[in-house]
């Protein structure tokens, strides 16, 4: 680990939570949640455990923190309205492959079949961001835009599930051109166009 001998302590600080939070997600990948130990991420880290204790309290507040996710949807273009459906596809490539990648966004949702935590935090995404921004885009009560959030998300999850986590050989071979153009216009259906309404589950 650099030494930080003659660097600020805030500095410090947020080089160690950095260091720490790269270490939890590379073993949180490849081991998993239950196998991952707060002395193995600090072994990682090259640091003491009391110092992951110090800045998350607990394995569950180390896990939350490493898959803490914003999926920047402000940065997606609201207009023209017909064309918001391939700037999402757009958007939601660019946040797993392109500029804007973020690794706790593959580990959120590998974790999220095996870990309730994770499971909770899509779920959180998905009523604070995903359908705040359905909101955002189309006139409409609350209702309708978690109904259409819903269906957007089916498009989102099962794409990045069947490109980043499964692997299927045709899903990764398209380029992001492809997928854009496939994709888009089913998400542009799901935010603007006529969908079923839904029937409450008795």
């Amino acid at each position: 680990m650099p030494t930080l001998v003659g660097v600020p302590f805030t500095q410090r600080s947020e080089a160690t939570r950095t260091s720490i939070l790269t270490a939890a997600r590379t073993l949180l990948a490849e081991r998993g949640f239950e196998a991952t130990t707060i002395r193995a991420v600090a072994a990682r880290a090259g640091i003491d455990p009391s110092m992951v204790m110090r800045y998350y309290g607990s394995k569950d507040g180390l896990f939350r923190a490493s898959v803490e996710l914003d999926l920047r949807l402000d940065l997606v273009p609201r207009e023209p309205l017909d064309g918001v459906g391939a700037a999402l596809a757009r958007h939601f490539l660019s946040r797993w492959e392109g500029d804007l990648a973020d690794e706790a966004i593959t580990l959120l949702l590998r974790s999220a079949g095996t870990t309730p935590m994770a499971a909770e935090q899509l779920r959180t995404i998905f009523d604070e961001q995903v359908a705040g921004f359905v909101g955002g885009v189309i006139p409409g009560d609350r209702a309708e835009a978690v109904h259409r959030a819903g269906l957007v998300s089916t498009q989102l999850l099962g794409l990045a599930l069947t490109r980043y986590v499964l692997e299927l050989p045709p899903v990764v071979a398209m380029d992001a051109g492809t997928v854009v153009a496939s994709v888009g216009p089913v998400l542009q259906h799901h935010l603007t166009g006529a969908v079923a309404e839904p029937t409450p589950v008795r």
